[in-house]
């Protein structure tokens, strides 16, 4: 028996013998003397075992049974779900297990086994953030995060977009490196899934803003030189999108805290849907933006969206595009190769502006017409042969000739044949 119970035994004993009134015993114990009488006639038949709860020590009908809790423990721990924070563990259980459990009970049963949470909550610090922007699509917070999503060891960027007013994604893709296609391709799911945004919040990466502005004096600022737009800058403009460059991460918190939880997250669902290349990744992105939509999306204060429908060849917007002079042949030279224009009518000297897509490769335009290109090869200049150089023998009677001279040096006469070749061996053999 507890304390509290002795104590109440003492009470009802007492009241039993005589020693003090239900209404003393009540306001001593602070329970109504109802519960007073009720107590001191199962006292009287039951005994003091009457005190004691019915419950106590039976397992409650709600409880979880301990072997479905071991077996939460287990798939935490068999490596398939390991690395998952605990309510996103919570999500995998009821998705995949078909366990359905509350976050609690599945945070009590992991760490009265020892398991500690991965994703530690750091201390509060105050600070100001800056509103939401009223509608969807009037600002898309974009960046790109190199990170090993598949576990072995090698890093990949996620590109991606956060939308301001409700924390939803609007794009998200995948690369060796980040680079200017894998934005591209985050733009082409805004606005092919939505629109065309009001405006884009990136940081100052040289895709976005030509490090020239950087270095311009402020005498030439004042003369309105401005430094070249990036091919994204340029393809922003062409789509109506107003492009703003953050000087600190803490500017797009949105879109920085968005990789904390995917860097939580992902890894996991990659591991246990057993996606382990890039194109595995970004097909199953595109399945997964709704359901984290549906997770973490916020209702905006405006429920009207803010994008702007387009019908604008994304092909030839979201590219490379550059000027070139075709020579009289119809040629132009485009990163270290030449192509030739395979469409009639357009005259040598003419400027055209060649377009390089990651879909449609290389095609020109010229006054709003796409003209097809080929590689062209230039005929290479026929060698001159090299004339065979004939070997010129000179006589044996030539005055410079090596070997004998053309004169005997002694007389046959005078030397027998040994003599003559020892001195044809002293006189001559450094010059045979």
């Amino acid at each position: 028996m507890t304390q509290k119970q002795i104590t109440r035994y003492h009470v009802i004993t007492g009241s039993l013998e005589g020693k003090h009134t239900v209404p003393e015993a009540a306001a001593a114990l602070g329970i109504s003397e109802r519960q007073v009488t009720r107590l001191r006639n199962g006292v009287r038949a039951e005994g003091a075992a009457f005190l004691i709860h019915k419950n106590t020590n039976r397992c409650p009908k709600h409880a979880v049974a301990e072997e479905t809790m071991e077996k939460i423990v287990g798939l935490y721990r068999d490596g398939r779900y390991q690395g998952a924070n605990f309510l996103h563990f919570s999500e995998l259980l009821a998705q995949s297990e078909g366990i359905s459990l509350s976050y609690s009970t599945v945070r009590r049963a992991l760490t009265d086994a020892g398991v500690e949470s991965p994703k530690k909550r750091r201390r509060f610090k105050p600070h100001h953030r800056r509103k939401r922007k009223a509608q969807e699509g009037l600002l898309i917070q974009m960046d790109a995060t190199p990170y090993d999503w598949f576990g072995d060891g090698a890093s990949y960027a996620l590109h991606g977009g956060i939308d301001d007013a409700t924390g939803k994604i609007v794009g998200l893709y995948m690369t060796q490196n980040e680079c200017l296609h894998g934005y591209f391709e985050v733009v082409r799911q805004i606005v092919e899934g939505n629109g065309a945004p009001i405006g884009i919040y990136a940081d100052r990466h040289t895709i976005f803003r030509s490090p020239v502005a950087d270095k311009l004096s402020v005498a030439e600022q004042l003369e309105g030189k401005q430094a070249a737009d990036t091919q994204f800058g340029r393809a922003m403009k062409e789509l109506g999108v107003t492009l703003i460059v953050a000087r600190s991460p803490q500017a797009k918190g949105r879109v920085e805290r968005l990789w904390g939880t995917l860097q939580s997250r992902l890894p996991v669902d990659f591991r246990a849907h057993g996606i382990t290349t890039v194109h595995e990744a970004n097909v199953f992105l595109a399945d997964y933006i709704p359901l984290f939509n549906e997770r973490f999306g916020v209702t905006p204060e405006l429920v009207e969206k803010a994008y702007i429908p387009t019908a604008l060849d994304l092909d030839l917007i979201l590219c490379v595009k550059e000027t070139r002079v075709l020579d009289n042949g119809g040629v132009f030279a485009f990163h270290g190769r030449q192509w030739q224009i395979q469409s009639e009518g357009v005259p040598g000297k003419t400027r055209v502006e060649v377009v390089a897509n990651a879909r449609k490769g290389i095609v020109a335009l010229h006054k709003g017409q796409t003209l097809d290109v080929l590689p062209y090869l230039k005929p290479q200049k026929a060698k001159r042969a090299a004339s065979e150089r004939v070997q010129h023998i000179p006589p044996d009677d030539h005055y410079y000739k090596r070997g004998k001279p053309a004169t005997p040096l002694y007389s046959s006469d005078l030397f027998d044949e040994e003599i003559h070749r020892m001195l044809e061996d002293i006189f001559l053999s450094k010059y045979a």
